[in-house]
């Protein structure tokens, strides 16, 4: 039954990887063909800050704005009750938006515009460079401790898996052209602690298997590493994606990219980490001898 299983799981492991290369081919065709629809963190916009009765929620604020200005307009709330921060697009040539207070004016309640700003393309394209250079920097300091921490075979592995993962999920906002703001750039740095975290705790336990076990073939020694792995990632993302779900339906528009990016990246995270984070190091040739301590010559 076992030796059944640890040879069903070798072709499940193949089929998953072919399945992770096409949908990164796909995504990064995407990414390219079509690119991101950036928000207005990025590109711009207008910011205007009102003050209304503190029962009014967002979900009755927003539907009289995207109406009103022809366009999502997304709703903040600031620190006091009943302070509410409207953020929306520079309005195009010709084009007037209509007053705040009378768009708002079904909801029966007294409206003030406390100020109006602008924020330029300028801080946007910064806030892109900034932002960019964070995943770069977080991929480094990535790389830096996992070949210090395993073998560069496991190391690669575990590091195709999480660019795998981030790849997907920019990927899926670039076919779907959903807003790409800073809450979905915070996912995708979530999502890169999040898959690292699986991809070592199966790397760390195929060294553990290789040490033990070296006669093994390294198929069988990757099978052993994720059954025994397996109970564990399940619960943790099972868990995590409980939490996601519920903050998905109940924590707004304003949370929506935030949620929809860390589900992918939980999702996919779960599978590269057992099969393009495994499948690597077995076409480098990764074998017992990597781990085991060389013997110390003897002098003469």
């Amino acid at each position: 039954m076992k030796n059944w299983i640890i040879t069903h799981l070798t072709k499940l492991r193949y089929m998953t990887g072919i399945v992770s290369i096409a949908l990164m081919v796909i995504s990064i065709s995407f990414i390219c063909i079509r690119g991101l629809n950036w928000g207005l963190d990025f590109t711009g916009g207008v910011v205007s800050e009102i003050q209304i009765n503190s029962q009014i929620t967002s979900s009755e604020i927003e539907p009289l704005m995207d109406a009103g200005f022809k366009q999502d307009v997304v709703a903040i709330a600031a620190d006091e009750p009943g302070r509410w921060i409207l953020r929306y697009a520079v309005p195009p040539k010709g084009v007037t938006y209509p007053d705040i207070i009378q768009v708002l004016e079904p909801l029966h309640a007294q409206v003030q515009v406390l100020n109006t700003s602008i924020v330029g393309p300028q801080v946007g394209a910064e806030m892109a460079s900034q932002g960019g250079l964070a995943l770069l920097v977080t991929m480094l300091c990535i790389l830096g401790y996992l070949s210090y921490r395993f073998e560069w075979r496991l190391a690669a592995g575990a590091l195709l898996a999480l660019m795998h993962d981030v790849i997907l999920a920019v990927g899926f906002f670039a076919m779907t052209q959903m807003e790409f703001n800073l809450t979905v750039l915070a996912a995708i740095l979530a999502i890169l602690g999040y898959s690292l975290n699986d991809s070592i705790v199966i790397a760390d336990r195929i060294r553990e298997l290789l040490i033990a076990k070296p006669k093994q073939d390294i198929e069988a020694t990757n099978n052993e590493a994720i059954i025994a792995t397996f109970s564990r990632t399940m619960v943790t993302s099972g868990t995590t994606l409980m939490t996601i779900s519920s903050l998905w339906l109940l924590g707004g528009s304003s949370l929506q990219g935030f949620s929809i990016a860390m589900f992918i990246g939980v999702l996919t995270g779960t599978w590269s980490s057992i099969s393009v984070g495994t499948l690597l190091p077995e076409f480098l040739g990764l074998k017992p001898e990597h781990y085991l301590p060389k013997p110390e010559s003897q002098d003469p």
